[in-house]
């Protein structure tokens, strides 16, 4: 497959995992209420405004996982404690779910 088809697939599945992802976990978790779950784990992408600390702030061959403080083990262990209350599960979903979506966008590049 040529480069340019990669890139583009990888894109695709970055953020797709980052906007469609979370959205079909909340219609199969919270089928009740999958717009409002769907909204909050979407907005977990926010966590991305550690990347503006960066230099340069978008390097496409850098790891996020590691190397932005909200992507570090602390952060991600945080946001797994999330999973286990009521009032931040949603957000631990979509925060947990967004380590994993970089975690193999890091696992592509190599």
């Amino acid at each position: 497959m040529e480069p340019e088809t990669l890139n583009i697939i990888q894109f695709a599945c970055h953020y797709g995992g980052h906007f469609v992802l979370p959205c079909v976990i909340a219609y199969l978790l919270y089928p009740l209420e999958w717009k409002k779950a769907s909204i909050y784990m979407v907005s977990t992408i926010v966590v991305d405004l550690d990347h503006l600390m960066a230099q340069p702030i978008f390097d496409p061959n850098r790891c996020s996982i590691g190397y932005h403080f909200l992507h570090t083990e602390w952060a991600i262990g945080c946001y797994v404690l999330m999973l286990f209350f009521s009032k931040t599960r949603l957000i631990g979903i979509g925060l947990v779910l967004h380590m994993i979506v970089d975690y193999f966008d890091c696992l592509w590049m190599a």
